[in-house]
């Protein structure tokens, strides 16, 4: 059986999650990195992963939608526990920008930007790797991290231009793929240009993927992305997995 890791899965948000990990671990899963993406989202993932230990590992973070529901009080609170439980966390995470016209409208660029630099300064000081959304924003968020002297990134589910994916290939940098590497032409380009050994395989679960059959996505599914990655690299799914497993527990120090 092929082992992979799902490195970016917002197990919180799962309807069904004691059956959504065993069916994972059917498949040959054999770690989730779960992500948080505000303070009470924190608190549950740090919960989860106590329920599942070696098995589920924990990132906090602090998700550029989430910042147009919260004050600078609200942030604080929320930076301090991602500090409170630093050692217990395989990374910062989920953090970054995202310029859709949408977000900015509650969330402004300054506000995300400044937020961001708080949370990679913490990421800084702990030496943790950070886990970068980057909606609409791949060079600001790149420039951000170099800036910020931060060691290990990954900037999952890229879609950005060619030009970013090289610097950020270049500074030492991964990025993540997704079930979506299946149809989305941006994300198969940016798979397609990026080296096996600086991928990493997510399902950023439960988002809903296909373009005609639509599928709420599981941890499980982190098998539908290394089978399209696969494709795309013109490689067996074996060399694909054994590659993106070594990376992650590289990546997290994950302890399996």
């Amino acid at each position: 059986m092929l082992k992979v890791i799902d490195t970016h899965a917002h197990l919180d948000e799962l309807e069904n999650l004691e059956p959504a990990l065993n069916k994972a671990k059917e498949a040959g899963v054999v770690a989730v990195v779960a992500v948080g993406s505000n303070h009470q989202s924190n608190q549950k993932v740090m919960g989860i992963s106590d329920s599942h230990p070696s098995f589920v590992y924990p990132a906090l973070g602090l998700h550029p939608w989430e910042l147009g529901n919260l004050d600078s009080h609200g942030i604080n609170v929320t930076l301090k526990f991602i500090e409170e439980k630093i050692s217990q966390i395989v990374a910062i995470g989920e953090i970054g920008l995202d310029y859709d016209k949408r977000v900015i409208k509650v969330a402004p660029k300054e506000l995300q930007k400044e937020t961001l630099k708080c949370l990679l300064a913490l990421a800084r000081q702990y030496t943790k790797p950070v886990i970068i959304h980057s909606r609409y924003a791949w060079k600001d968020s790149f420039e951000l991290v170099k800036e910020a002297g931060i060691e290990k990134a990954v900037f999952h589910w890229f879609t950005g231009f060619s030009g970013v994916l090289k610097d950020i290939l270049e500074a030492g940098y991964l990025i993540s793929a997704t079930p979506a590497a299946e149809y989305h032409e941006e994300h198969r380009r940016a798979v397609r240009e990026t080296p096996p050994d600086r991928l990493l395989l997510e399902t950023d679960c439960p988002v809903i993927y296909g373009r005609e059959n639509k599928y709420r996505s599981q941890p499980a599914d982190v098998l539908r992305c290394l089978k399209a990655v696969a494709a795309l690299k013109g490689t067996d799914e074996l060399a694909i997995a054994q590659q993106t497993t070594h990376s992650a527990i590289e990546f997290f120090r994950l302890s399996i």
